[in-house]
């Protein structure tokens, strides 16, 4: 019997299978875990999540500190991968980085994926290495997930 025709079949019936990403703008998302800690590692972040459902794709949103003259070019690095760089709400501004450095703008970093410690640690790392390239800083990372896939 050959099955290398069964297999395009079977990875397309998976695929079919996992849930959808969440649209990056979607109005139910909420957070669902915090990492503002460098020195905590992305599995332990996750572990004491109650909120965090791992089956389930993440929007996953890093904030950055960048000079405004830094915010294109970051943002066409970024958009090769997927991720979309947005500006903060004020709200979120403030509340992001208590000692933000003048001429700097806070940045959202945003894209859906399934989220688990080995990713969060790459994209982390990443944005660190980023934002210090562009003169800026990273400064944590969060993950949100529809309401109601997660308990509440």
């Amino acid at each position: 019997m050959n099955f290398g025709r069964f297999l395009p079949r079977l990875a397309f019936w998976r695929r079919s299978q996992e849930p959808a990403a969440p649209a990056l703008d979607d109005p139910s998302l909420v957070i669902v875990v915090r990492a503002f800690d460098d020195t905590e590692a992305a599995s332990a972040v996750l572990a004491r999540s109650e909120r965090w459902t791992a089956e389930r794709p993440a929007v996953l949103r890093h904030h950055l500190r960048l000079p405004q003259e830094s915010v294109d070019q970051a943002g066409e690095l970024l958009e090769q991968d997927g991720w979309r760089l947005r500006h903060a709400p004020a709200a979120d501004e403030s509340a992001s980085d208590g000692d933000a450095t003048a001429g700097t703008v806070a940045l959202f970093a945003e894209r859906a994926q399934k989220l688990d410690a080995l990713h969060c640690s790459q994209e982390s790392s990443r944005m660190a290495s980023l934002a210090q390239r562009l003169r800026g800083r990273a400064l944590g990372w969060e993950a949100l997930q529809p309401a109601g896939h997660d308990g509440s």
